[in-house]
C-alpha cells in the first residue's frame, strides 16, 4: 500500500507529517527560508514513493459565486477557465465546485470559484516538489475542509460559520450547504484559554456584521456558530460566548471530533490542524486548487498503481487457475490408480472364475474369432417371410395358377456355397402350373402368365425372370401347344425365379 503524507503549510512554515492508520506522525518543520526548502527537498528525495496531500491556512483565499449558461466538455472548461481568469488574474491556484443547476428553461450552473490569490507563496514548495518528482495529489485549504468536518460530525447544514484556530490566528468561515463562501484569518493576540474565548466571542459577532453589510446574511437571521476547542477550554469558551442576539453558538470537543474521525492522535490543544490532516488523509474532497503540471508525476504513479493492480490480479488468477489444476490433476491421478487397482482385481477374478470352466481345446483367440463368425452369420440371416407375403398376394388373385413347388435361398449367380453364404439377394425359385377351362387356347395361356408376372413385378425392389415357358417358344422353332384337343386341356406348368436385393 502506499504511504500517504500530509504537508501543513502556513504563512511562515512547512510541516510534514506520515498518516499510518488513523495516526499523524510528525516527520519535520521546515521555514520558507533556503536552508528550509533544502532540508524539505532532502525529505522528498528519503520518501519519494509516496503520496502527498498538501494543506494550507494561508489569508490570500478568494471565493466567488457565478452562473454560467448550460455547456458540456471542452466549451465549459474554456468558459470556467475564462471566468477564473476575470476574478482571480494570475494565480495558476483555482478551483470551480459545480453547485446544482437552476430550474428554468435554460438550466445555468451555479459555480463556485475558489483560488488562492498568493501563488508566489506556494510556489518555492511546489517547485521543489515537482523537482522531485514526488507524486502530489493535490493543494487543499482549511476552509475548503470545514463543511466535510462538520458533515461528519452531524453539522453543517444551512448557512453556518465555523471558526477554528490554527497557528497563532482564527480561521473564521461562513458555509452554506457545506460550501465555504467566505473565509479570512483573524489574529490571535493572546493564545491563553481565556484570550481564545475573547477572540472566538469577538471574531464571530465582527463575521456576522461583515456578512450583514455584504448581504450575504439577513438582519434578523439566526446563524449558528461552531467552534472547535480543547476539553480544557470549553468552560471557558461557554462562559464568554453564550446565546444573544442573532448569533447561535455550538462547542465542539476536539477530543470527541477526533474519535467520530477514528484520529487516534488526539489534538493537544484547542487548535485543529489534526482534524484537518487526519480528514485529508481519510476523504480528500473531489476538487483541489494544483493544477495537471504540479500532478504530472501523481497521475504516473496512479498508473503504474493500477498496471500493478491488474498484474497482482492476473497472478492471483493465474496462481487460482494453477492450484484448481494441480487439484484436479491430483483427482485425475487418484481416480487412474483406483481404475488400476480394479483392474487388477477383475482380472485376477476373471482368472480365478475361469480356471473353473470345462476345457474346450482351442484356444482364447481361436474361440473368439469362431464366436465373431457366428455374429455375423446371425446378422447376416434372412427369413423369406417377406418374399411369401408377396407371392401369396399375387396368387390369391390368380386362382388359375396353381402352386407346385418352391424354393428360397440367398445367394448371387454361381453355385459356391462361398457366394451363398455372402450373398446380397434373396433368390425364390417358383414352380407352378396354369389351369384353364377346357379349351382354353395357346394365347390364353401365355396372357395368364403374363399377367402372373406383372402381379409380381409390381414390386419395385424384385427383378421376375421366367426360366421355363409352358410352351416351347424359342426362335427358330415351331410353336407346340398340342395338335389335339386334349394337349390344350392338361395344366401348363412353368417356372420363375424372383431376385430380390437385400437391405442394408
Amino acid at each position: 500500500m502506499i504511504a500517504r503524507r500530509l504537508l501543513y503549510l502556513n504563512t511562515h512554515r512547512l510541516s510534514a507529517f506520515a498518516w499510518q492508520q488513523g495516526q499523524l506522525l510528525p516527520e519535520g518543520s521546515f521555514e520558507a527560508d533556503q536552508g528550509g526548502l533544502d532540508r524539505f527537498a532532502e525529505y522528498l528525495a528519503e520518501h519519494g514513493r509516496s503520496h502527498f496531500h498538501l494543506l494550507a491556512n494561508v489569508a490570500e483565499e478568494g471565493h466567488v459565486l457565478e452562473t454560467i449558461p448550460f455547456l458540456q466538455g471542452s466549451d465549459r472548461q474554456a468558459l470556467i477557465t475564462r471566468r477564473i481568469g476575470q476574478h482571480f488574474l494570475g494565480t495558476p491556484l483555482a478551483a470551480a465546485i459545480s453547485l446544482g443547476y437552476e430550474k428554468r428553461k435554460r438550466k445555468n450552473e451555479k459555480l463556485l470559484l475558489s483560488a488562492l490569490t498568493n501563488p508566489a507563496h506556494f510556489e518555492p514548495w511546489l517547485q521543489r516538489i515537482k523537482e522531485a518528482e514526488a507524486p502530489l495529489a493535490g493543494v487543499y485549504t482549511v476552509a475548503q475542509l470545514g463543511g466535510q468536518l462538520l458533515k461528519k460530525l452531524g453539522f453543517g447544514q444551512g448557512r453556518y460559520l465555523l471558526l477554528t484556530l490554527q497557528d497563532h490566528s482564527i480561521r473564521e468561515t461562513y458555509l452554506v450547504n457545506g460550501q465555504p463562501l467566505f473565509s479570512r484569518m483573524a489574529p490571535l493576540v493572546d493564545s491563553s484559554i481565556a484570550g481564545i474565548a475573547n477572540s472566538f466571542a469577538a471574531e464571530a459577532g465582527k463575521l456576522q456584521q461583515y456578512l450583514i453589510g455584504q448581504r450575504l446574511v439577513g438582519r434578523e437571521e439566526v446563524l449558528p456558530v461552531f467552534m472547535i476547542a480543547h476539553p480544557q477550554a470549553i468552560p471557558a469558551i461557554m462562559k464568554t460566548c453564550p446565546d444573544h442576539g442573532h448569533l447561535n453558538f455550538t462547542i465542539i470537543d476536539s477530543h470527541d471530533a477526533a474519535r467520530q474521525l477514528k484520529l487516534k492522535t488526539l489534538p493537544g490543544d484547542s487548535r485543529s490542524d489534526l482534524l484537518f490532516l487526519h480528514l485529508l488523509a481519510t476523504a480528500p474532497p473531489a476538487q483541489q486548487f494544483a493544477g495537471e503540471t504540479y500532478r504530472h508525476d501523481f497521475r504516473l504513479s496512479q498508473i503504474r498503481q493500477g498496471l500493478i493492480g491488474i498484474g497482482v490480479i492476473a497472478l492471483l488468477g493465474g496462481a487460482l487457475f494453477a492450484a484448481k489444476e494441480i487439484y484436479r490433476t491430483h483427482t485425475l491421478r487418484l481416480e487412474t490408480q483406483q481404475l488400476i487397482t480394479s483392474e487388477s482385481d477383475l482380472n485376477w477374478r476373471y482368472q480365478e472364475i475361469s480356471a473353473t470352466f470345462p476345457q474346450l481345446g482351442i484356444d482364447n483367440d481361436t474361440l473368439r474369432r469362431l464366436t465373431d463368425r457366428h455374429r455375423d452369420l446371425r446378422q447376416q440371416q434372412r427369413q423369406p417371410g417377406p418374399a411369401y407375403r408377396a407371392l401369396g398376394q399375387a396368387l390369391n388373385r390368380m386362382p388359375a395358377i396353381e402352386l407346385e413347388g418352391l424354393e428360397w435361398k440367398i445367394g448371387t449367380s454361381g453355385p459356391s456355397t462361398a457366394a451363398i453364404i455372402a450373398g446380397d439377394e434373396e433368390i425364390t425359385t417358383v414352380r407352378a402350373a396354369i389351369h384353364l377351362e377346357r379349351g382354353a387356347t395357346t394365347r390364353q395361356v401365355l396372357n395368364t402368365l403374363e399377367e402372373f408376372v406383372e402381379l409380381l413385378r409390381s414390386d419395385p425392389a424384385g427383378t421376375v425372370t421366367v426360366t421355363q415357358q409352358p410352351f416351347e417358344i424359342e426362335s427358330g422353332r415351331t410353336l407346340r401347344g398340342g395338335d389335339s384337343e386334349d394337349d390344350n386341356d392338361q395344366p401348363r406348368k412353368f417356372t420363375l425365379q424372383i431376385s430380390r436385393k437385400l437391405g442394408p
